[in-house]
């Protein structure tokens, strides 16, 4: 047996049939609408000057990035280096500036 599935978008304005999907960002959150091509049209209209005088903005904070088995590699070094030298450092976590310009400052000429 086979189906015809039919998927009707009505405008969220006035409940008339939808021609497409405006998405929007404001305050932070991002927004999706149904809208009819004359409400899209109204829509992007009143914006419009807002939108003139506005700046684009950027991506967002960015993503922490996974850390790779040399960065790990490195902070072992420094550790060890660390260790030997008397400075005391956490077995985990983030390790101090201080010790990192300390660690390449012995170690740049290597």
């Amino acid at each position: 047996m086979a189906q015809k599935v039919t998927v009707a978008v009505e405008d969220d304005l006035d409940g008339g049939p939808a021609d497409e999907t405006v998405r929007f960002g404001f305050g932070g959150t991002g927004y999706e609408i149904d809208l009819s091509a004359r409400n899209a049209r109204a829509f992007r209209r009143k914006l419009a000057p807002f939108i003139e005088h506005a700046r684009k903005a950027g991506r967002g904070p960015a993503r922490r990035t996974a850390r790779t088995s040399a960065g790990r590699q490195r902070s072992g070094e420094v550790r060890a280096w660390a260790s030997a030298n008397g400075i005391a450092v956490s077995e985990r976590g983030r390790i101090p500036a201080s010790v990192l310009e300390q660690y390449q400052a012995a170690t740049q000429g290597r």
